[in-house]
């Protein structure tokens, strides 16, 4: 039995993995500049730039979850495959 997926098609989570990729990142670049003032002396940055931060933890989950779709989907396939 010939697999009829193209090798280019996004899979199910693909796009939760590469949009919790991009959260994450954006999350890592305010806690960078939101850390760079402490070392540099200069007057810290607003209150919000903090909860900016906390963006890296968000992108990581949503990126989790489109993992354990991707799994999920990995799962229902090879059980279908096999009967």
């Amino acid at each position: 039995m010939r697999d009829k997926t193209q090798p280019n098609s996004a899979g199910p989570g693909d796009r939760l993995i590469r949009a919790g990729a991009v959260v994450f990142l954006v999350g890592a670049v305010a806690t960078l500049v939101t850390v760079a003032p402490l070392f540099l002396g200069t007057t810290p940055f607003p209150t919000y730039m903090f909860g900016l931060s906390m963006l890296m933890g968000v992108g990581f989950l949503i990126a989790g979850a489109g993992l354990l779709r991707s799994i999920a989907a990995g799962r229902r396939q090879a059980r279908g495959a096999s009967r």
